[in-house]
């Protein structure tokens, strides 16, 4: 009679050792706040979405409102900018009144077909875009119409101080929370901006290195002069 190796059965299979199963990895969780009239916005959650094909993680996303943060200061801003924020309170109404309506999961569809639209089809930011956007995302239309009343803005101001709490007033969108040192706790950052949005091993490389600098206590900024604008490919 044959004895069994050590860590084998009697039949001579493996036994699993305690505490090693090979369990999925939890997904990592990252909150996401977005002004969808920024292209730069735009981009990243093209990067996070990028890295989601890679990398088991989870996107929970919130509205914010560059109209809200700049709506203080529209004496400060040349007259296009002032423009665009007036184009930007419409859209961020309609996706406060669709997440009101149909729940969160609402926000991503709505928010790439807005982008879509308005960033890589270069629509103009009108009723007629948002229209069609509510339509790519299986919603009605008539949801267009929150776009043209403040009913929602309570809503509105809520989700975009809850990323501005996290980053401060001098920021912009978007803004990102991630997994920090403390286990329980997360560490957000405006950006990352970036242009083209990188693709496969690049946006991995790139999202290990932005939960290396959340991990590293006392990290708070890095920053260099842009030089092209935004490239959608």
């Amino acid at each position: 009679m044959t004895h069994p190796e050590p860590g084998q059965d009697p039949a001579g299979h493996p036994i699993p050792l305690a505490g090693l199963s090979h369990q999925p990895t939890p997904p990592t969780t990252v909150d996401f706040w977005f002004d969808p009239t920024c292209p730069w916005t735009f981009l990243t959650s093209r990067w996070l979405q990028e890295v989601r094909r890679h990398r088991p993680l989870t996107i929970t996303w919130h509205v914010m409102s560059l109209a809200v943060l700049n709506e203080r200061r529209l004496d400060e801003l040349a007259p296009h900018i002032r423009e665009l924020m007036g184009q930007a309170w419409a859209p961020v109404r309609v996706l406060i009144a669709a997440e009101k309506r149909y729940g969160q999961p609402v926000l991503e569809p709505l928010y790439e077909a807005l982008g879509t639209r308005y960033h890589l089809q270069q629509q103009p930011k009108n009723r007629a875009t948002i229209e069609a956007a509510l339509r790519d995302a299986g919603l009605p239309a008539n949801l267009a119409d929150a776009g043209d009343t403040d009913v929602d803005d309570q809503a509105l101001r809520s989700s975009h101080a809850a990323g501005i709490a996290l980053v401060g007033s001098e920021t912009g969108s978007p803004i990102i929370a991630v997994p920090g040192p403390d286990a329980t706790g997360k560490i957000a950052f405006f950006g990352p901006v970036v242009t083209p949005a990188p693709k496969g091993e690049d946006a991995v490389r790139l999202w290990d290195g932005t939960l290396a600098v959340a991990s590293t206590p006392g990290f708070y900024e890095i920053k260099r002069g842009r030089s092209v604008g935004p490239i959608f490919d």
